[in-house]
């Protein structure tokens, strides 16, 4: 992904994914193996060498929970953070997750100074149990207080990720219970058109839904943003070329 402070990447950690969250396409195909930390770094190598130029932001967004292989992917930071490794800074490397709060408490006390980003996508426990099951395990309350205790600890903003699908998580009532429920944290909400695909009955927001939402967090005085998107014409998006394959083959 091209952007004006550089290329940003978005690996992988694991073959397929157990957290089986609803609207995700690539969590369709549960967890194979986790992937080493070499075929994590191989990731960038690759790319830099496809494209010839230099990865300088790295999101552990793609396929894979990136804390159910935690070990692995913390020694995957260390190399490419390392200036012997890729000599990629801290706060160009953001790392996701579907809210794991021991690994998130691991995380606290590793110390490391890469960012952070959470699955959030429902402003509820009702809603968010329906979206993703790891909420039944680890509910938003006790999610929140592990984060409020890591923005205490390191000082650092968290962002909370948030896909909009229509007439499920879009409503203005959403938006203001979002509002209440992150009002007074260090973080900022970044708002996901959501991909679909052929597998999957949910569907994207209206862009005026969008908007709207946008607005009401402002209005509220939360930072949010709307996710620039890429990929999606050509079916690149998140999810949608493993859907795309499966259906061509």
């Amino acid at each position: 992904m091209k952007h004006n402070y550089g290329n940003s990447l978005c690996i992988s950690t694991q073959v397929g994914c157990n957290m089986g969250c609803a609207f995700c396409e690539s969590g369709r195909l549960k967890k194979r193996r986790n992937l080493k930390t070499c075929e994590m770094v191989l990731q960038i190598l690759k790319v830099e060498e496809i494209i010839n130029e230099k990865i300088t932001h790295v999101v552990l967004m793609g396929i894979g929970e990136p804390f159910d292989n935690y070990d692995a992917v913390i020694d995957f930071i260390n190399i490419i953070n390392c200036g012997k490794g890729l000599d990629i800074g801290a706060r160009h490397i953001t790392v996701s997750t579907s809210g794991i709060i021991p690994k998130i408490e691991q995380f606290i006390e590793d110390g490391k100074q890469v960012n952070l980003a959470i699955s959030l996508h429902a402003p509820n426990d009702t809603l968010r149990n329906e979206l993703m099951p790891i909420n039944k395990a680890y509910p938003l309350k006790d999610l929140i207080q592990v984060l409020k205790k890591y923005i205490a600890k390191t000082n650092r903003r968290v962002t909370f990720e948030y896909i909009m699908i229509k007439d499920k998580n879009d409503s203005l009532a959403c938006a203001k219970e979002l509002a209440s429920l992150v009002q007074g944290m260090n973080c900022y909400i970044n708002l996901i058109p959501y991909n679909e695909t052929s597998h999957i009955q949910y569907k994207r927001s209206e862009k005026e839904t969008i908007l709207k939402f946008y607005d009401c967090l402002k209005k509220n005085h939360i930072n949010v943003t709307i996710r620039k998107e890429f990929g999606t014409k050509v079916m690149a998006a998140c999810g949608q070329l493993r859907a795309k394959i499966e259906e061509d083959v």
